[in-house]
């Protein structure tokens, strides 16, 4: 039996999978970890990142040993995913220089702005170049020690590797990629802006090599497995596919990386990501343009927020529990909330609500500022607010929906995953009235991106060659449900929308003012 190790550093947790040659999940581990603000920016311990490596990487281990008898020794292939995006940036000693900055950020806005005029291509707040050029405009010292930089993925794949290297989805999240590399024009035109300013440099150096699917990116060196195994076990020697973000390894995780496929994401953040035909006629601030991990073009719709602030009313709603001498399992409540959710009115009582824990660039909003709103001859019940929760957990995705339609992006399947779509049918249901399409959800969906990092590890491992032909045949019947909201629910979503849109000034407002 083959051993293929997928390890993905996402917002919430740390988690590695084992699989075998036919992808099945033969053991896990997680490590929870959250991030902070530090200096008024979201940010990481990069401490604790190892920290969340070693713990995941043992319980998976113990779980391995536990399930076939003996120790796990050996790997065959591993791949390492992370929160896409961000900045992490190093001197030549490989210090870091500055506080790991995280996608949430919204501290880039003048800088994201000048680039995308320059460059003529949207550039978002959180991709690295955005960050570096901020730090630039913000006169931090640090810009003129940077040697190199890299995403988590990338410098967590580095520290087991020696290599810096990124999967061709990941790198076009650090700057735009075009053919396969770094665009040059566009990078020829930001080193003669970075020398306008004092700065000089090659930005093209700074960044890591990027790697199609399926290329050998290394293997596993001696200090990575004491890194990963501090016990010992754990041989060198496996070989590593091209580390990428989550977006990434999304797509591979649901089949969706042919043109006119589709995958949404919802968890801590949500966004939906289509493989494009052809490119877009234009440019817009709502709409990112990445790689899938083989080379197409994609269109992304990212918002900062989705799952966190449902996270909060259930852990409320179980003291709430606990105190009336009936504690709950929190799954069984994330259940049942759910589902009270199908009860709600067809206006949804007229309540409406905004989860910006973090800044939300959808919606204009800078800063975080949690808000829930009712019509004074609304209807407050459990259910309403239930359903105006995880309404709202997608309604700033949708506001960049409709850009898509007027490019007439085509959409043949969509398939959802993340921790929204754990109770049955209900995500899918409200996921499907925002999109005005079927939305699929496969068994394996909850495995998530250390699943689909495993698969490109096992896809390298395997030798490469076509990556659709490979999860066509991973994914051969693969047990799935399919959901298409009714034209009720549809129209239960667009009254909720037509509130959530008039109560935005409000929200942009609070977001301002505390």
């Amino acid at each position: 039996m083959k051993k293929i190790l997928g390890i993905e550093f996402g917002s919430t947790r740390i988690k590695a999978v084992l699989t075998d040659e036919n992808a099945a999940v033969t053991a896990q581990g997680a490590f929870e970890w959250e991030n902070s603000l530090v200096g008024g920016l979201w940010s990481y311990d990069m401490n604790d990142a190892v920290k969340g490596l070693r713990a995941s990487y043992g319980e998976l281990a113990e779980n391995y040993e536990k399930k076939f008898g003996e120790p796990l020794t050996r790997v065959d292939a591993i791949g390492i995913s992370g929160m896409m995006h961000g900045y992490l940036a190093f001197d030549g000693n490989g210090r870091l220089l500055a506080p790991f900055r995280t996608w949430r950020n919204t501290n880039a806005k003048a800088a994201a702005e000048e680039l995308t005029r320059l460059f003529g291509f949207h550039i978002p707040m959180r991709w690295s170049v955005s960050q570096f050029y901020q730090s630039v405009l913000d006169g931090l010292d640090h810009v003129h020690d940077v040697a190199h930089l890299n995403t988590l993925a990338g410098y967590v794949h580095s520290l087991l590797t020696g290599r810096r290297v990124l999967g061709l989805c990941e790198a076009s999240g650090m700057f735009p990629v075009s053919g396969g590399e770094y665009d040059a024009a566009m990078l020829g035109k930001f080193n003669s802006l970075l020398r306008s300013k004092g700065v000089a440099c090659d930005f093209g150096a700074l960044l890591p090599e990027v790697l199609p699917a399926g290329a050998a990116a290394g293997v596993l060196t001696e200090e990575g497995a004491r890194l990963i195994d501090p016990s010992g076990r754990l041989e060198p020697g496996a070989v590593l596919c091209p580390p990428e973000g989550d977006m990434g390894t999304g797509m591979v995780a649901t089949n969706s990386i042919a043109p006119r496929t589709a995958n949404v994401s919802s968890g801590t953040s949500a966004n939906i990501c289509i493989v494009l035909e052809k490119p877009l006629k234009n440019y817009y601030e709502e709409i990112d343009i990445l790689n899938t991990p083989d080379g197409h073009p994609t269109a992304l719709v990212h918002t900062n927020n989705c799952t966190s602030e449902i996270n909060e009313w259930v852990n409320m709603f179980g003291e709430v529990a606990a105190l009336c001498g009936a504690p709950t399992d929190k799954g069984e409540l994330f259940t049942k909330l759910f589902r009270k959710s199908l009860e709600s009115d067809g206006d949804v009582g007229g309540v409406t609500c905004y989860n910006y824990l973090a800044g939300e660039p959808m919606a204009g909003t800078a800063n975080g500022a949690l808000m829930t709103l009712r019509r004074p001859d609304g209807n407050m019940t459990l259910a309403n607010f239930m359903q105006a929760q995880i309404y709202t957990a997608l309604a700033a995705l949708a506001l960049g929906i409709g850009i898509l339609d007027r490019e007439n992006v085509k959409i043949d399947s969509v398939t959802g995953h993340g921790g929204f779509y754990k109770t049955e049918f209900v995500g899918q249901n409200a996921t499907s009235a925002v999109l005005g399409a079927p939305v699929t959800v496969m068994k394996n969906a909850g495995e998530g991106g250390a699943w689909g990092v495993a698969l490109l590890a096992l896809f390298t491992e395997t030798g490469g060659g076509s990556l659709p032909a490979f999860l066509e045949k991973v994914f051969a019947g693969t047990e799935k449900t399919t959901v298409s909201a009714s034209e009720d629910e549809k129209a239960k979503f667009q009254r909720f929308m037509r509130l959530y849109k008039a109560g935005l000034a409000a929200e942009k407002l609070a977001s301002e003012s505390i």
